[in-house]
């Protein structure tokens, strides 16, 4: 074979491996990015009879029923700073004076850890929460959080809202 010959056929061979790879690039290049997974606010966790609920197991929504602007983000700060997961956030309608927690279970070691931290003007209140985890509801009068438990040890088997591992 020729010398000339021998560059053809390695320049077409390197010429086609060019274009597969252009190809293949291409097809790469262009095709859709991986839709973005929502991680949950939070999940229901399973907790036995006699087991400790701690701040950090617990995930809390905070709710403005007051006039006041900006309320239950200030409310949520001062609960993260004291080791609850952050739910959600918002206002609501509705008359509440000082504090509310909505719960359909009003039982829960999550409320009663929460509601700890909550004062003596807090008032649980059976009905639908607006958001996941313990629903704390604050009015006009809510001022500050107090100096609550640092557990809640559960009276039966329940299920609460926590954060999700990982």
């Amino acid at each position: 074979m020729t010398r000339g010959a021998r560059t053809a056929i390695t320049l077409s061979v390197l010429g086609l491996v060019l274009a597969v790879a252009a190809a293949w690039g291409w097809t790469a290049a262009t095709k859709p990015l991986p839709a973005k997974v929502d991680t949950p606010i939070c999940v229901s966790t399973d907790v036995a009879e006699g087991e400790r609920v701690f701040p950090q197991d617990v995930t809390v929504s905070v709710y403005n029923a007051s006039d006041r602007d900006g309320l239950a983000g200030r409310t949520m700060q001062l609960l993260t700073d004291e080791g609850f997961a952050e739910g959600s956030s918002g206002n609501v309608s509705g008359q509440v004076d000082v504090v509310q927690i909505w719960t359909l279970d009003p039982e829960s070691p999550a409320v009663a850890l929460v509601a700890s931290r909550l004062g003596d003007d807090v008032e649980i209140q059976r009905r639908q929460p607006p958001g996941v985890g313990v629903a704390v509801v604050v009015g006009d009068d809510f001022d500050t959080l107090v100096k609550g438990r640092k557990a809640v040890v559960a009276e039966s088997d329940t299920e609460i809202c926590s954060p999700p591992i990982g």
